[in-house]
């Protein structure tokens, strides 16, 4: 243990945040352009970029260096333990439906929704799916379960993980339960209510693009062309949802029902409007196929069926039994060895973000481990008539299979959250948050971008709010903004940042069996994680002045 406590300062270099701020920023640069510009592949950009913040945290930030290697740890263990775990589950799940065949029947009944055509199915998985998805479990299973799916649906590796990530973006905010929301009200000093009654005032108008986006990423011009009444439909439905959840429902069940809403709507939209399919868009000619029969329908939806409920009653079943706090209670807080009262925030308080806590029961990938196990023993059950014959050592060999085909990125994953500790505990994030903050009144506009930055660093919506909650509390009070306004569009910016987050674009590589697609999957991915976050500055601008300021609640 050292004798005194590490303190990181915004200040550290020179004495000027500036200068800090920007040396802070290297790792990042470091990152990107290795995996964007040189097409490295994503762990040596991990690597390189960890060896650069331990290297500025040393000599730049002043932390030992015993500190940097332990944070770097902690991390990595983050990243293996709690990260890997839900995304191993994830893809075990969805390789049990392809091994299984019942893949094929999925397909068939997205087909049978979506008309027949692929860009209507895709439409609802990447978004509606997904987003339901998002609101009960979040940290990756989402993105890691839809880009499996649409790949399946015939969708290209690139095309199935860039519409996952962007359709996913704005339900990020409200993953979980509405965890990263009810974090970041708690530390920046506002009720849960008043900020996700705003914050649900402000993506309403997102979610009427996305659909859009989706549509152009499938199918170009012609896409949404054909489709303008499917994308205008669903996003106007889950806009809508988010709204009436949150003022009027629950706002832990923002992201569950607005998705339910805009896949029922649009449903209803395709029982009285059949879309103009080209013959290359179609899904499914095969009319005896088509025919399937209710049982297998539900046995091909088992794993999503059980999944949603699965997560559905360990979030939320409350009557006579707590579940989601008994599930809670299992878990393990551990003082991270050696850093543990080490470390300090930069108002010189200890930090708590050196306790690891080590879920076992609450977390998603032990609900998606058990979903697994179910569906296996339920495969291996029924045949349906001897036309998916599955036994558990498939199951189970399956799962090995799984395991060796992610070595690389389960390691990937880890370099990444090593390098988002170390920049978290040296001081490195919170200084070019704190410079973007000196900006005065202008802060409104670049306040999404910390969300942003947040959440692009660490993969988390709920780190981006812990991260800078309580800086966007004291500039909305220098400044003389709304502290509601500036905590909302930290976490819905959060969602645009976890498009091009280096976590996100791994699992969203590895589900899409395409190792090495990360510097051109964030190649396609960055102009709309820009774009959005952009859009937001412009509109949080516009309503703190007033121009809009009905989106702010009160």
């Amino acid at each position: 243990m050292l004798p005194t406590l590490f303190a990181p300062s915004t200040t550290a270099v020179a004495d000027s945040l500036p200068i800090t701020a920007l040396l802070a920023l290297l790792p990042l640069l470091v990152f990107f352009v290795m995996l964007g510009v040189f097409k490295i592949a994503t762990h040596w950009c991990a690597i390189g970029s960890l060896a650069v913040a331990l290297a500025v945290a040393g000599f730049a930030l002043k932390m030992p260096l015993s500190l940097s290697l332990l944070s770097a740890s902690q991390g990595a263990v983050f990243g293996l333990l709690v990260i890997c775990y839900i995304v191993v589950a994830a893809v075990w799940l969805y390789n049990i439906t392809e091994a299984s065949g019942r893949a094929a029947d999925v397909r068939t009944i997205f087909s049978l929704v979506g008309k027949g055509d692929l860009r209507v199915q895709a439409l609802l998985i990447s978004f509606c799916f997904c987003g339901m998805l998002e609101g009960l479990a979040g940290f990756g299973a989402p993105v890691a379960i839809t880009c499996a799916m649409l790949l399946a649906l015939g969708l290209s590796p690139l095309k199935a993980a860039l519409a996952t990530m962007v359709g996913n973006s704005l339900n990020v905010a409200f993953g979980a339960m509405a965890i990263p929301m009810i974090t970041t009200a708690r530390l920046g000093g506002v009720t849960t209510e008043v900020l996700t009654s705003t914050s649900t005032r402000i993506t309403p108008i997102f979610f009427l693009i996305i659909p859009f986006l989706l549509l152009a990423m499938f199918d170009g011009a012609r896409g949404v062309r054909q489709l303008w009444p499917a994308a205008l439909v669903s996003g106007a439905g889950m806009g809508a949802g988010h709204f009436i959840t949150a003022h009027f429902i629950s706002f832990e069940l923002t992201a569950v029902v607005a998705s339910l809403i805009s896949f029922v709507l649009t449903g209803l939209l395709l029982v009285v409007w059949r879309p103009p399919t080209p013959e290359e868009q179609r899904s499914e000619t095969d009319t005896a196929r088509m025919k399937i029969s209710p049982a297998r329908i539900g046995l091909a939806l088992l794993p999503y069926i059980f999944v949603v409920s699965v997560f559905a009653v360990a979030k939320l079943w409350r009557i006579g039994w707590d579940i989601p706090a008994a599930l809670k209670s299992t878990d393990l807080p551990i003082p991270w060895p050696g850093l543990d009262g080490n470390i300090g925030t930069v108002a010189g308080e200890v930090s708590k973000d050196t306790i690891f806590v080590l879920s076992s029961l609450s977390s998603p990938g032990t609900m998606l481990l058990f979903a697994g196990i179910v569906v296996t023993l339920v495969y291996a059950s029924t045949s349906s008539g001897g036309l998916f014959p599955f036994t558990i050592r498939q199951g189970i060999a399956t799962l090995g299979t799984t395991l060796s085909s992610l070595k690389t990125a389960i390691f990937t994953i880890a370099c990444v959250m090593a390098l988002a500790y170390t920049m978290n505990f040296s001081g490195q994030t919170v200084a070019i948050g704190t410079w973007l903050a000196t900006t005065g009144a202008a802060f409104a506009f670049f306040a999404p971008f910390l969300g942003w930055l947040g959440t692009a660093v660490t993969g988390s919506a709920t780190s981006a709010g812990a991260l800078f909650a309580n800086l966007h509390s004291a500039a909305a009070q220098q400044a003389g903004l709304s502290p509601q306004l500036l905590l909302a569009v930290n976490e819905i910016g959060g969602g645009t940042g976890k498009i091009v987050s280096p976590q996100n674009l791994a699992i969203a590589a590895t589900a899409v069996k395409q190792e090495g697609l990360e510097s051109e999957l964030l190649r396609k991915a960055a102009p709309y994680s820009l774009g959005l976050v952009t859009l937001l500055g412009v509109i949080t601008f516009l309503a703190s002045i007033g121009v809009l300021g009905f989106l702010i609640a009160h």
